[in-house]
């Protein structure tokens, strides 16, 4: 199992979901096809169990970052940097986990919109336990939203970054903070105190 789990990953990692197939997959362990269907079902199947891996890693390393802060402004920073450090150090991890050729609806994309989740509710959740208790009802819509284009941004970056390598990880992840975590902050923090949400 755990042979098949690591050859299906480097093969998905280098050549994405949609170009790679049971009968490759099977030839590549030394198994017969059938039987691999009979272990995984089907390639989502399969796909999930790699992508388990990948997003276990990826949410535990943000959740890592994050617990150990104690300012909103310190938990986007610390993150940003966890996001990027771990694209920096598994790139097949970070490939499997956002595969631009993942169907856009099933078992596979329902998968990683629970990743995607997880992470937006660690990073908004600790922004929302760094605010007074009074604060966090009034903020919790407007921080959620924030961390959730948070993100957006990471993902959006990350793809440059792998295309191009323009800049060291730390150096793109220091980018985004310096550009997008000072207005981010300061919405929530305006949100957290009843301000108008008009322009």
């Amino acid at each position: 199992m755990e042979q098949t789990l690591g050859v299906a990953h480097r093969l998905f990692a280098a050549r994405g979901y949609r170009d790679v197939t049971m009968e490759e997959i099977a030839a590549a362990v030394g198994v017969t096809k059938p039987l691999l269907y009979n272990y995984f079902g089907n390639k989502e199947q399969l796909y999930i169990a790699c992508m388990e891996r990948s997003g276990d890693a990826l949410t535990k390393t943000v959740a890592d970052a994050v617990a150990a802060t104690a300012s909103p402004g310190d938990a986007l920073g610390a993150g940003v940097h966890a996001f990027f450090a771990f694209l920096d150090d598994d790139r097949a991890a970070w490939t499997v986990l956002f595969d631009e050729t993942l169907p856009q609806s099933g078992d596979v994309a329902d998968r990683v919109a629970d990743y995607r989740g997880q992470i937006v509710a660690m990073v908004s959740g600790t922004l929302l336990a760094q605010l007074a208790e009074r604060q966090r009802e009034g903020a919790r819509v407007e921080v959620e939203a924030l961390s959730t284009a948070l993100l957006g941004a990471a993902e959006a970056l990350a793809r440059w970054w792998l295309r191009t390598e323009a800049l060291a990880a730390e150096e793109a992840a220091e980018l985004l903070i310096a550009t997008v975590a000072p207005g981010l902050i300061a919405r929530a923090s305006k949100s957290s105190r009843g301000g108008s949400t008009a322009s």
